[in-house]
């Protein structure tokens, strides 16, 4: 079974902010493919369906960021699913805003919540979907950037953004990482953004 991932925290203060794109895209992806993902169990909010195929879990873990990797440790162990099938779409200070970036394993960048996973599941090998939102300008600390709400020339933007996401991960469901990485890793709208 693939198992999508998407990062974020819970409750209604949170939903709209940078650091929850993980969640906004796999409700996107629900909302596409028709999967209820309502069922809480295994620390996550979850559903289960069949698109092109192949089983497939779309999953947001309900234990704020930092603790994200209980939720995936706890899916995979009781799926016995293989690391291989896992893929996390987070968001990534590191990224200009319009941009998204397909991996294949990789370091934490400093996210929490990558590094809750890849300490728990002593692996940091399992494919990432990386969505930039840019650095806080000014003296804005970082803290406060991620869980603010995006500015109104990005909003604009971002259905695109989050149109590209999907479809990029049915791309990985098909063909894998590598393949999707040629494809989708040149993705900018970061220079439309002032439009």
């Amino acid at each position: 079974m693939k198992l999508i991932v998407g990062l974020g925290n819970p409750g209604a203060r949170y939903q709209e902010s940078r650091h929850n794109l993980g969640f906004m895209v796999i409700d996107k992806l629900a909302a596409k493919w028709g999967f209820d993902i309502h069922v809480k169990k295994h620390k996550a909010l979850s559903g289960q369906g069949v698109w092109n195929g192949q089983k497939i879990m779309l999953a947001k873990p309900q234990t704020y960021m930092n603790l994200s990797g209980e939720a995936v440790l706890e899916i995979i162990h009781f799926y016995h699913d293989k690391i291989d099938d896992l893929i996390v779409i987070h968001d990534d200070l590191d990224l200009d805003f319009g941009r998204i970036r397909f991996r294949e394993g990789g370091g934490t960048g400093g996210h929490k919540g990558l590094h809750s996973i890849s300490g728990l599941l002593n692996s940091p090998e399992y494919a990432r979907l990386k969505i930039g939102i840019g650095r806080p300008a000014g003296s804005m600390p970082v803290e406060a950037f991620v869980l603010s709400s995006f500015y109104e020339h990005e909003k604009k933007i971002l259905p695109d953004i989050l149109a590209a996401c999907v479809e990029g991960l049915e791309r990985w469901c098909r063909e894998g990482i590598v393949k999707t990485m040629n494809e989708f890793n040149a993705f900018d709208l970061s220079k439309a953004e002032n439009k």
